[in-house]
């Protein structure tokens, strides 16, 4: 496999792309801006509604007019997003951010890979395709791994969370000149647009639907899949206030204020995760061969998910927060092994022919489940606290165990 120019363009993509200073702080920054619990789980709702519904336009629209368009048109929205998060610190502005960031998010969806598998089909390189994927998502994952010790620096020297949207868009243009250099034959062959597409792309998802209706256990494996992503995604980043409580409370860097110690301890501990959540995703398949059957993998990865939040929640509101932490750390090894055998389990109930429209409900539930839960856990924190908030999502997790419960596949109905 050779490494041409074109493989460091690739490369390059991935690692600008993931560098986004907010993401290991965005909580305290929307804290530091006087917002309630609440008003974070309203916007993290709007932000996933907005991609999910984005999605089957933004998917038309590369076919149509370029895969290099629209990965353009994805970058700019993404910089005009950060802009507006430093610039106008209000709660419904930031609702407008969110809605900026969604659609960066449908344009890019999916469509630097398709770059990447045109790219090597027209190079007679497909065998290669898994090394080659792999190892320009290997530079993704580096940035991921440094974002937030770079975010982290930049709060220490700034003494505010408020720098992290503007210095995130100078990896962003960077990037966005970078795409703006991949050759036009990367497009592949353009479709004429038709409105038609919009419509005929959600009435075969709704289809996909109604036949899972007819399947339980189907059913049931997406909703383990969907469920446990859309509790993860609104607890995760709740790990932040906890970081900042055990920062505070630790009897070193005394001298520094309290910005800057949160800083240091949240992204030493993010760099942690990032590089555990990488192993775990290459660990997914000695994981699942542990057990006799997927089925039994996800039910069990799922009930451990479910007590090791509620547990999460006991801990922080009696003030053990290494304890929390060590457990957040798991939930994230947890998440990342999890998704490949899913993904795996789905693949073995849903006829391949239908296989994209699959995957794309188990997203849409994951997105309506998340809009549900974020403003829940929000609500929650406000009037009982994080403690309590963490611990009330995992007992719910763990009541909603019986509907996620899935048969070996070969027992399906």
């Amino acid at each position: 496999m050779k490494k041409d120019k074109m493989f460091y363009k690739f490369a390059l993509y991935g690692f600008l792309k993931n560098l986004r200073f907010f993401e290991p702080f965005m909580i305290l920054f929307f804290r530091e801006g006087g917002l309630t619990f609440l008003q974070i789980g309203m916007l993290y709702s709007v932000r996933d509604l907005a991609t999910n519904i984005l999605e089957i336009p933004t998917g038309v629209y590369a076919d149509a007019f370029g895969r290099r368009k629209s990965m353009l048109m994805a970058f700019g929205a993404y910089i005009i997003s950060f802009v507006i998060f430093y610039v106008y610190p209000n709660f419904y502005v930031y609702g407008l951010a969110m809605i900026l960031y969604a659609f960066g998010e449908a344009f890019r969806s999916g469509t630097h890979k398709a770059l990447i598998l045109e790219y090597l089909k027209l190079n007679d390189m497909s065998k290669h395709k898994v090394a080659y994927y792999g190892r320009t998502r290997a530079a993704s994952q580096f940035g991921s791994a440094i974002n937030s010790l770079l975010a982290a620096a930049l709060i220490f020297y700034s003494g505010s969370y408020r720098y992290i949207f503007i210095a995130s868009i100078i990896p962003y243009v960077l990037d966005f000149i970078n795409l703006a250099t991949y050759p036009p034959e990367l497009d592949g062959e353009l479709t004429e647009f038709k409105r038609d597409q919009i419509s005929g792309q959600i009435k075969t998802t709704l289809a996909t639907f109604a036949g899972l209706l007819k399947s339980p256990n189907t059913l049931r494996t997406m909703m383990n899949s969907s469920s446990f992503t859309a509790f993860f995604k609104a607890t995760k980043d709740y790990l932040q206030p906890i970081l900042k409580s055990f920062a505070v409370s630790l009897p070193i860097f005394l001298m520094l204020d309290q910005t800057k110690r949160t800083a240091v301890i949240v992204g030493l501990v993010y760099f942690v995760i990032y590089m555990l959540t990488s192993y775990a995703s290459r660990s997914a398949h000695t994981v699942s061969q542990r057990f006799p059957n997927l089925s039994q993998a996800v039910n069990v990865t799922f009930l451990t998910g479910a007590g090791l939040l509620f547990v999460a929640g006991g801990a922080t509101q009696y003030k053990i927060d290494a304890l929390s932490i060590l457990i957040f750390l798991f939930l994230y090894v947890l998440q990342n092994v999890r998704r490949p055998m899913n993904v795996s389990l789905i693949s073995d109930q849903i006829s391949s022919k239908v296989m994209a429209s699959g995957l794309s409900v188990e997203s849409q539930l994951t997105t309506v489940l998340m809009a549900i839960l974020a403003p829940i856990m929000g609500a929650l924190a406000d009037k009982f606290g994080v403690g309590a908030a963490l611990g009330g999502l995992g007992l719910l997790m763990l009541l909603l165990t019986p509907l996620t419960w899935v048969q070996p596949v070969e027992e399906a109905a």
